[in-house]
């Protein structure tokens, strides 16, 4: 037998494998159930729900990479990977490309262009790195194979396809990351379903490839998530040790007190804030064996709710503040002299 002939048995073989199970997976009693409860609930048709499992390809891998043993760095690790030289010049360069869309993003939702800026650059750097996995495959892997998150992918999943009809996409075309986050700024499809929006008004939320979308969804999720717009982020303190002080690290993603209450707990701001402020007390690793304290403020507590980790706040917050000072400074230097 020649080689061409085996190549084309071995092709056919593999398809005839695939097939089986993409079957066997649309067979599942599990998968079953999910379609029937989705088509009690009026969400979505038997049709449009068997044409999406029958074609979905499981990710294995994507266990193993969820399952993985979280270290977390500390902050003099972390923050090199995002308060870098090239986010910050192609956060300058995101912004000179697109002024009006954050300047009008500014006016309607009241969040700094610099802040809209470092998002987009944190989580894809700038679309660079937006996701290759087929959301459809990693979402439904992950609804159906991860117990431990079973119930969140599954209801996030119906997000997905209750996105793709409502924009007219086909489902197994939408691509992001292992966990399911999308396009520029990583949304969620449940993210996407509640604060993702038109911002250039062409009738599609498309925040994949279209910057002025991705910008206007992020300053409306940052406006809806409580973003005071002109307030500080963080201010410096110290800190008086004890059990008071335990206590409150370890509500550093609530905002539970104010200014005035956390001095009455030994919390010393080092810059002028209003004793009325809400504020969260964080720390940070600035050195092997170096820690110094910060407040986080309301627009700080709403990065977290962006991404609950005060590692991320703090650099977001950081890059937003180096990206617009650069783009100031470009913007003076190009100002022709009177």
């Amino acid at each position: 037998m020649s080689f061409l002939p085996k190549m084309l048995l071995s092709l056919l073989a593999l398809c005839a494998a695939l097939a089986r199970a993409d079957a066997a997976f649309l067979a599942r009693p599990d998968v079953q159930r999910y379609i029937d409860e989705q088509v009690a609930a009026g969400a979505l048709t038997r049709p449009e729900l068997e044409a999406v499992f029958a074609n979905v390809e499981l990710k294995p891998n994507i266990i193993n990479i969820m399952d993985r043993p979280s270290t977390a760095r500390p902050w003099y690790q972390f923050r090199p990977n995002f308060y870098s030289e090239r986010l910050m010049g192609e956060g300058v360069a995101f912004w000179q490309a697109n002024e009006d869309a954050l300047r009008r993003a500014e006016q309607q939702y009241h969040v700094a262009p610099e802040m809209i800026v470092a998002i987009i650059g944190i989580e894809t750097r700038y679309g660079g790195n937006t996701g290759s996995f087929r959301l459809a495959d990693a979402l439904s892997t992950l609804a159906f194979d991860y117990p431990r998150r079973a119930a969140f992918f599954r209801d996030e999943l119906t997000e997905l396809l209750l996105l793709a009809r409502s924009e007219n996409i086909n489902a197994l075309s939408l691509k992001g990351s292992y966990a399911g986050a999308m396009g520029l700024p990583q949304f969620m499809p449940s993210s996407f379903r509640k604060w993702a929006v038109d911002f250039d008004g062409d009738g599609h939320r498309d925040i994949w490839n279209n910057r002025v979308d991705a910008i206007g969804s992020v300053g409306n999720y940052f406006q809806l998530h409580g973003w005071l717009g002109g307030d500080d982020v963080v201010v410096p303190a110290e800190v008086a040790p004890g059990e008071a002080l335990d206590k409150l690290l370890a509500d550093k993603f609530n905002l539970h007190y104010s200014v005035a209450e956390l001095r009455a707990m030994g919390v010393s701001p080092l810059a002028p804030v209003r004793d009325d402020a809400k504020a969260v007390l964080f720390a940070l690793e600035v050195a092997p064996g170096e820690t110094r304290y910060w407040l986080g403020l309301n627009n700080f507590y709403t990065i977290t709710r962006y991404n609950k980790s005060t590692l991320y706040a703090m650099v977001a917050h950081e890059l937003a503040q180096e990206i617009r000072n650069r783009y100031l400074a470009a913007r003076f230097a190009a100002t022709p002299a009177p």
